[in-house]
């Protein structure tokens, strides 16, 4: 077999992409279930027989079936799939797989037995990382044979992703954006972990991205911080903190060099986690105190694994003092304590803002449901004690408008809407652009329309008003399905 070409087909077909979709996400659902269960496990077995059925299904329909990373983009086959809501996470996954196993793709003409599709799982999860990049491919290729696994042919690695980018839309581009941040981020926090030293480079080239992005389409990549994937909080949280303070530093009339350190210093604000007991970080329930001071170092931690990554011969001193200071608060009474009087930088102030806004509005395993981003937003304007700079707070209340993307709100109408985007006349904070969800009598509509909230009727009032906010999950409602 010979990997094919990379001709960019099906990109709106509903079809394909509906079968590679199902495929890719049946994929990664059995890669989790092999990783957390016995082979002879009822769920490792369901996951696995559901991965056969879709991938004959892409292999009735083309002859063959293969997944393939192309730069940082995934094809199954000569379909390159399209980032939606309900396989962002999928694709972000094997991707991020398939760089660390040093291959480009997997495919096979034939229907594997269960056992093989359970081998090739595992050696991909275990790729043998003492071996450099290139060298994996082979030895992963030797590993099958010894297992007597020949139903699969592993590709090589192929970079054409700049070759693919012209052929997006904003939109798509924003998601492509997104997921490749997802898959940096996941790629030196693990590194981090597993005691390797990640460099720089492709955190950067990330950052560039997302600033990019923010600088010509700020709405669409703001949307999708709206996602959430509970198995990749730590990865979706950076992504979404780095976004929103690059935004904010946008507002705050940062240059393109001051947003690209401030990008920097958010997606790695966290990374002291990755010293942390993954128990810890996964507990679910409230922490104990002792707990709780554990969690703390992560700040500290974090100066640590910094200064650890390869430079260049440049340290990333301002994503050090970010990562050390995000939790200090501005009367120093956070963490971690400080003998002396100091000063927090802005970058730490912005980040502080964005990671608590992330925070609170995320279901988290030790937290029963998110706060509405608009009950957030009022807590950090009017709540002395949370510590943030008031300035800060005021200019992201700016961008967001009061009512955030992804507020589910009542309308006067009694129309149900989510918000989309914040209305671009500064003087309309709470008047933002909107995506009615239901009619009057709470039927789903079929076509979700958008509305300016500051549109006006014939006789001059507004034609909708909104009277209060809601929380999404009482009416089933899933914030991301309108975003992604």
């Amino acid at each position: 077999m010979t990997a094919p070409h990379t001709t960019v087909r099906g990109a709106t077909d509903g079809g394909p992409q509906k079968t590679v979709r199902a495929f890719v996400v049946a994929m990664n659902g059995a890669i989790r279930a092999v990783r957390l269960y016995p082979v002879e496990n009822a769920a490792v077995q369901k996951a696995i027989a559901e991965l056969g059925v879709c991938a004959d299904r892409v292999r009735e329909s083309e002859g063959q079936c293969t997944v393939r990373r192309v730069g940082d983009y995934l094809f199954v086959n000569d379909t390159r799939l399209r980032l939606t809501f309900d396989n962002y996470a999928a694709v972000a996954a094997l991707l991020g797989m398939f760089r660390e196993a040093g291959i480009g793709g997997v495919g096979t003409f034939e229907a594997p037995p269960p056992r093989s599709w359970v081998v090739l799982l595992s050696f991909l999860q275990a790729p043998p990382l003492e071996y450099p990049e290139e060298e994996r491919l082979s030895q992963l290729m030797a590993r099958l044979e010894t297992a007597q696994v020949h139903d699969f042919e592993l590709f090589p690695v192929a970079d054409e992703s700049d070759e693919l980018d012209h052929d997006l839309d904003a939109k798509e581009r924003a998601r492509q954006t997104y997921v490749r941040s997802l898959d940096v981020t996941r790629e030196v926090i693990t590194s981090a972990r597993l005691g390797k030293s990640p460099g720089l480079k492709r955190v950067k080239r990330a950052v560039q991205g997302i600033v990019d992005a923010i600088l010509t389409d700020s709405s669409s990549l703001i949307g999708l911080t709206t996602l959430r994937e509970f198995d990749e909080y730590t990865f979706v949280h950076s992504v979404n903190v780095c976004i929103l303070s690059v935004a904010l530093g946008r507002r705050l009339a940062l240059s393109k060099t001051q947003l690209l350190d401030l990008g920097l210093a958010a997606l790695l604000h966290d990374i002291g986690k990755s010293r942390l007991p993954l128990a810890l970080l996964n507990r679910r329930g409230q922490l104990a105190d002792e707990e709780r001071v554990v969690l703390q170092t992560h700040t500290w931690n974090g100066v640590l694994a910094l200064f650890a990554l390869p430079n260049g011969g440049v340290r990333p001193w301002r994503s050090m003092t970010a990562a050390y200071e995000h939790h200090m608060r501005t009367d120093l009474s956070g963490y971690p304590k400080v003998s002396r009087q100091r000063k927090l930088s802005l970058f730490s102030k912005i980040i502080a803002v964005t990671d608590g806004f992330d925070a609170a509005t995320t279901t988290r395993v030790y937290k029963d449901s998110p706060w509405t981003p608009a009950d957030v937003l009022r807590g950090m304007r009017d709540n002395p004690r949370l510590g943030l700079d008031p300035t800060v707070v005021k200019a992201f209340i700016n961008l967001t408008g009061i009512y955030p993307v992804g507020t589910v709100v009542v309308l006067d109408t009694f129309e149900l809407a989510i918000v989309l985007a914040a209305n671009p006349d500064p003087s309309a904070l709470s008047r933002p652009i909107v995506r009615l969800l239901t009619d009057d009598r709470g039927n789903l509509l079929d076509d979700p329309t958008p509305v300016d909230l500051t549109a006006r009727t014939a006789t001059g009032q507004f034609a909708h008003t909104i009277i209060r906010t809601e929380d999404p999950q009482r009416y089933g409602i899933n914030i991301g399905d309108y975003f992604a």
